[in-house]
């Protein structure tokens, strides 16, 4: 069974803020089967071409600037997955893809803040995996097909981790509703994703409405191609919609098994 997750991250405060995708992220934990680890792409882990964190104990990182002191005090001590990661890139590399295993990658917040709120324990063992940002978007589509592949043999999650909506220049203040551009490209990404359409994914930049105005640089939404991709062409299903700053989407989508098992929660924008 291929289980795939995207995650809104939003905020690095959300671990610390009341929001709606706060209590979805706490509410998820408890609804979700436990899995035996999980591979985890986070739109903050960017690299040219393909790497694996391959630590066994990764430290946790804070990529972030101007919060609370409270923020810089948070630690996810989440066990790694380096067996796994130096036998998928075995098996990536075997299939023409390059990658590099970081062995002391830590956990970037892309992966610790939202994990932190769904599995508080820090008790499943993560594998990260970048965004590898020099591929162009119908290779990470194939790449993202053998990371769905190498999960469902090995009884693992694949969850992406960034934004459906990124143009933290148009942050608005919090009790906001979105502006329709906003709204429209978040509209977009959830209905392609629920359509498992591959072929607009590749082409999202033009077909999108807005793209280069949700998504001034791709990171963020390449975490969403990706888990779309690794179901190779199997739709996903909205579990969560809701929005930070008014135009960040913390819009949340799972594979149709894990979608059966949570109830879709459509958040009040805040």
């Amino acid at each position: 069974m291929r289980n795939v997750l995207f995650l809104s991250h939003g905020s690095p405060s959300l671990v610390i803020t009341e929001h709606p995708a706060r209590d979805f992220f706490v509410a998820l934990g408890k609804r979700l089967p436990r899995p035996q680890g999980a591979l985890v792409i986070s739109a903050h882990y960017e690299t040219s071409t393909l790497a694996l964190g391959g630590a066994a104990r990764p430290t946790t990182l804070h990529d972030f600037y101007g919060f609370p002191d409270v923020m810089y005090q948070q630690r996810y001590p989440a066990e790694g997955l380096p067996d796994m990661a130096r036998q998928l890139a075995a098996e990536l590399d075997a299939s023409g893809f390059g990658v590099d295993v970081e062995s002391r990658r830590p956990l970037d917040h892309g992966v610790w803040s939202p994990l932190s709120l769904v599995w508080p324990q820090a008790d499943i063992p993560l594998l990260p995996v970048s965004v590898p940002m020099a591929l162009p978007d119908n290779e990470r589509l194939a790449l993202s097909a053998h990371l769905g592949q190498f999960a469902e043999r090995h009884g693992l999650w694949l969850i992406g981790s960034g934004a459906a909506t990124h143009n933290l220049g148009d942050r608005k203040p919090a009790d906001a509703g979105p502006d329709r551009w906003a709204q429209e490209f978040h509209d977009w990404a959830r209905n392609v994703a629920e359509q498992g359409d591959l072929e607009a994914l590749a082409d999202w930049r033009r077909q999108a409405p807005h793209a280069t105005y949700a998504h001034p640089t791709p990171e963020h939404f390449l975490p969403l191609l990706m888990t779309v991709g690794a179901l190779e062409g199997q739709p996903m299903r909205a579990l969560h919609e809701s929005f930070m700053f008014g135009n960040l989407s913390m819009l949340c989508l799972a594979d149709l098994d894990t979608a059966s098992r949570v109830a879709h929660d459509t958040g009040a924008v805040a």
